[in-house]
């Protein structure tokens, strides 16, 4: 296995990871401390890696290019392929959502900031779905030229927002300690959610040949080079904002223009801007694409125009009706999208690997843990959908 192969690898893992979910992370934590919110992200990034690892295992009892689908249909039946497409299609949806909540707002700013036109929530937020529809809907090839460009400059202006941030890091700040019991749980789904990578292990798979020491490496740096950016933004940003501030800022534009009033330098501060813009439409690219993909594979449509213009619109129309009615829904959809990551991320995969050590031969690759692992996990699962079940119904508190 070339070590080039398992470097891009490791680097595809990681460019999933990290997306606009990295946004929600400061408006999660602001009421939990940077304390407990780095114990949440260090057990949650524990889980996930543990159990990508799973999905590796399960790998082995299949062909190389299984995807999703076809692994639940062959461990798990027709209704394990039917509970896989639901699950997928429910959290493609609710990113989406997200997306659209988060960057039909900010759109609307940039559009009075370098036009000076001020247009109304509604308006910005069709105008940013029908721009990034329009390029999906066009093709994958347009979508990879667009997000290259982007993402090369989104690296920039990370790497710039973590630099010139740092100097202004309070030590005090980061030792707030939870507001309320409470919140603690109630951070926890949106939190996993920033580190959802599992969607592109078939593909990791298939390109490394199945080989699975390599895919071991890549999965375990790829999960843990987003965490330790994670922790980075976690210190940049509850260390240069107080508790009480984040608190009572709470949204994603409140968050930038919180952070951007720390900073006396007005390049760095549109920086911020600038990052927290492609974090958003980065992901929202590449989570529309597949959601567009799957749809029109799935209604098995021709590739001709008008078929791609129908499965646009209904890859987009449901995304977007949720930003219209809740146009502060960026956390509240980024946390419906946990539920479906748990069954994907979590379930899924301990189903499929117990199902598949039944009569698996002893010399291929297991993870380690045992039966032990496999239920402590599914326990850990339960309680993310159970807290946002809470959350849902007002018995925790909402975020953000």
């Amino acid at each position: 296995m070339t070590k080039s192969k398992v470097f891009g690898s490791t680097l595809i893992i990681a460019g999933t990871t990290i997306g606009a979910g990295m946004l929600a992370l400061p408006l999660a934590s602001a009421g939990i401390g940077f304390t407990t919110s780095l114990a949440i992200m260090l057990g949650l990034w524990a889980l996930m890696a543990y159990t990508a690892l799973l999905m590796v295992e399960v790998h082995q009892h299949a062909e190389q290019d299984a995807t999703l689908h076809t692994l639940a249909n062959q461990f798990l039946g027709k209704k394990g392929k039917w509970v896989a497409s639901f699950a997928m299609m429910f959290l493609f949806y609710a990113l989406c959502a997200a997306y659209i909540a988060g960057g039909g707002s900010q759109f609307g700013e940039r559009i009075q900031a370098f036009v000076g036109i001020e247009v109304s929530s509604t308006t910005s937020t069709l105008l940013f779905t029908l721009i990034v529809a329009s390029v999906v809907t066009i093709g994958t090839a347009t979508v990879d030229k667009v997000n290259r460009v982007l993402f090369l400059v989104k690296v920039v202006a990370m790497a710039l927002v973590l630099t010139f941030l740092a100097p202004n890091v309070t030590e005090s700040y980061l030792l707030s300690m939870p507001v309320e019991q409470g919140i603690v749980i109630a951070a926890i789904p949106v939190i996993f959610t920033s580190f959802g990578f599992h969607g592109s292990i078939p593909a990791i798979v298939n390109y490394l040949d199945g080989h699975t020491p390599s895919l071991r490496k890549a999965i375990v740096i790829g999960s843990a080079i987003p965490l330790i950016i994670y922790v980075f933004w976690q210190v940049v940003t509850l260390g240069v904002v107080n508790q009480q501030t984040l608190l009572e800022n709470q949204g994603l534009s409140a968050l930038i223009g919180t952070l951007s009033q720390t900073v006396h330098q007005s390049n760095l501060s549109q920086t911020i801007g600038i990052f927290a813009d492609l974090a958003l439409l980065t992901s929202f690219l590449g989570v529309s694409l597949g959601l567009f993909e799957f749809l029109g594979d799935t209604l098995k449509k021709k590739t001709n125009g008008g078929s791609r213009v129908m499965t646009g619109l209904i890859t987009f129309l449901p995304p977007m009706g949720f930003a219209l009615f809740y146009p502060q829904g960026f956390i509240m959809a980024l946390g419906y999208a946990a539920i479906a990551l748990v069954v994907l991320a979590i379930f899924l995969p301990i189903l499929m690997v117990r199902k598949a050590r039944v009569d698996a031969p002893k010399h291929l690759y297991q993870v380690k843990g045992g039966n032990a692992g496999l239920v402590a996990t599914s326990a850990i699962g339960v309680v993310i959908v159970f807290a946002q079940v809470l959350i849902t119904v007002g018995l925790l508190p909402s975020l953000g």
